[in-house]
């Protein structure tokens, strides 16, 4: 089974209280094969929320809003309640939303709310590569459909 961020497949759940729907990535949940999942949702976030980015405080990576307010213990909490829900259902692959705080793989948002995309993980996705479970975003749709044609 594989986890999708559920804001791919018409959930809206992101931040803003809309979604970003791929049609090809819907069809996957559809066809049975994918568990949608908001790591967000799962930290006990409301839906719409502030937007979050993550910072580098003394070292330590903090989930925080433009303002300065810290949701890092929401995002941490769902980050582990996915992992959970991954090794339950055996996934092996997550799709997931790209430049999220929480899903982003390989490019996230800067942390200075500014728009500038920098390198580096969500949280969720940091966590589930840590734990052997294979991380694409929406923006890696064909190599996807190499795997999920095997």
């Amino acid at each position: 089974m594989i986890l999708i961020s559920s804001c791919l497949i018409g959930v809206k759940c992101r931040y803003n209280g809309e979604c970003t729907k791929i049609e090809e990535l819907e069809e996957l949940f559809k066809s049975g094969k994918a568990m949608p999942i908001c790591p967000e949702i799962l930290g006990e976030l409301p839906i719409p929320r502030e937007a979050c980015e993550i910072v580098i405080e003394e070292g330590e990576k903090k989930v925080k809003t433009a303002e300065g307010k810290d949701f890092t213990s929401e995002f941490e909490l769902g980050a582990k309640k996915t992992l959970e829900i991954a090794k339950l259902i055996n996934s092996k692959i997550a799709i997931l939303k790209s430049r999220s705080p929480s899903c982003g793989k390989g490019r996230i948002y800067s942390g200075n709310h500014d728009g500038e995309i920098i390198k580096g993980n969500g949280l969720t996705a940091k966590l589930l590569i840590n734990n052997n479970i294979k991380v694409y975003t929406e923006n890696e749709i064909e190599l996807l459909k190499e795997i999920l044609d095997k």
